[in-house]
């Protein structure tokens, strides 16, 4: 089952918790494969100066199961970013794709979100303005929501800010390879607390699948 995260210049490194939560359900579920892609293959700068390298550009991409696209202060170029938008649309058209922190802002502003419910990041440091409330202003066609994260069912998944990325991550795995899946690495990642703390504060809101 292969898994692609897609990256860009300016990236927060701690959205890759979406790479290292599949990395530790591979233990569970060797099946797993996991890529990277970008807009371009090659180098990626992240936010703060880690640097990565996306195995795959938009143009030669692999077909997967699911996309998840990360967040980070880059999230505003790509936003505007013509090849970027085309390419989340034929991911949804083709099959599953979610995303983590503000990476939510770049499926809204592709479309795919419209006429119903998602999330996105909430706390920021003052004056910045909250991603969730640039949604609710920018989007109205989107029913917004302040949630751990939001399962619209059809394969389309938007999570909320930072460290959701990996309790999103966990959902994804559930829904795709089953709860025990899910669990096991939750388990062995030693979060099974914190995931289960930030179902039971603060829900996630399930459409009917």
């Amino acid at each position: 089952m292969q898994f692609g995260i897609f990256i860009y210049d300016g990236v927060e490194p701690i959205d890759l918790a979406t790479f290292g939560v599949l990395s530790m359900a591979r233990r569970i579920a060797p099946e797993i494969a996991i890529c990277t892609i970008a807009p371009r293959a090659g180098p990626v700068a992240l936010a703060n100066g880690l640097k990565v390298s996306a195995d795959f550009g938009i143009d030669d991409a692999p077909a997967c199961d699911l996309v998840i696209v990360t967040g980070g202060p880059g999230w505003t170029l790509q936003a505007q970013a013509p090849a970027t938008l085309d390419y989340i649309r034929r991911v949804h058209a083709c099959g599953r794709i979610a995303s983590v922190c503000t990476g939510g802002m770049i499926l809204a502003a592709s479309g795919i979100l419209n006429d119903g419910p998602a999330t996105t990041k909430r706390e920021v440091v003052p004056p910045e303005t909250s991603p969730l409330e640039v949604m609710r202003l920018t989007y109205p066609q989107i029913d917004v929501r302040e949630t751990m994260l939001v399962d619209r069912g059809g394969g389309l998944v938007t999570g909320g800010g930072v460290s959701l990325c990996i309790d999103t991550t966990l959902h994804l795995l559930a829904d795709m390879l089953g709860q025990r899946v899910a669990d096991e690495t939750a388990r062995i990642m030693e979060y099974q607390r914190a995931w289960r703390a930030n179902r039971d504060g603060f829900a996630p809101v399930l459409a009917a699948h």
